[in-house]
């Protein structure tokens, strides 16, 4: 039960990040689709339903390097 609280404050913290790219940017359409992935596993954890730990850590991952990728966009 630990590693779903982790894991889900973690989950919404990337999903409150992705949320924040700006809509101009390249990558705030890949970032829309990763949080609208990651909400519909988050309800599922809540609802009790089994999601495989390797598919939540993929969109993890993919919500992070679109983060970095839309960060180094902005700065150029």
């Amino acid at each position: 039960m630990e590693d779903y609280q982790i894991d889900s404050r973690l989950i919404h913290m990337l999903m409150a990040r992705l949320e924040r790219i700006s809509a101009d940017s390249f990558w705030a359409h890949r970032a829309s689709g990763v949080r609208g992935a990651l909400l519909t596993m988050l309800e599922k954890t809540e609802n009790g339903q089994p999601i495989p730990k390797f598919e939540m850590k993929r969109l993890a991952e993919m919500g992070f390097s679109i983060l970095e990728k839309a960060t180094l966009e902005k700065f150029k």
